[in-house]
């Protein structure tokens, strides 16, 4: 099935058994009886992701937390600075674009859910937040449990 749009054209393979009509600007959805409802609910938020995609798009925001950690936008994608050694060299996928604003803040555009999602979370993967100084890759607005570290305890009459 090809859904087309003002921002652009996507291919949604449906699955087997599932089926989509177009009646007076309705989608219909019908499915063979051997067909499970999750299946069939599957399709329906397949088609649903691509319609929502091409009229109005997706995107997901990434923040970088740490000293010194940065991003850089390039030609072919992203050139960040995570703490490593040497800079990260990201190649950003065909139909993803990239917005880098504040040097720490990044923000991926583009049609189809899953692979702005996926670019995202290939991205977090470099560098995930650790849970006792916060230090990462994470997504806007998500809360990272931190952790209390190492305790010294006192011993009670010992020698300092």
């Amino acid at each position: 099935m090809v859904v087309k749009g003002s921002l652009g054209e996507l291919t949604v393979t449906l699955p087997p058994g599932v089926s989509v009509r177009l009646e007076e600007q309705k989608l219909i959805f019908a499915a063979a009886a051997a067909v499970p409802r999750p299946v069939f609910g599957l399709a329906f938020a397949l088609v649903r992701n691509a319609v929502e995609g091409v009229s109005r798009g997706f995107s997901q925001e990434l923040e970088l937390v740490g000293v010194g950690y940065r991003a850089e936008k390039t030609v072919r994608g992203l050139k960040l600075s995570l703490g490593f050694s040497h800079p990260v060299e990201f190649v950003v996928p065909e139909g993803v674009s990239v917005e880098v604003t504040e040097n720490t803040k990044i923000k991926l555009v583009g049609v189809n859910r899953q692979l702005v999602s996926q670019t995202a979370a290939n991205l977090r993967k470099l560098r995930p937040p650790e849970p006792y100084k916060g230090k990462g890759i994470r997504y806007a607005q998500e809360v990272v449990r931190r952790k209390q570290g190492k305790v010294v305890k006192a011993v009670a009459g010992g020698a300092a």
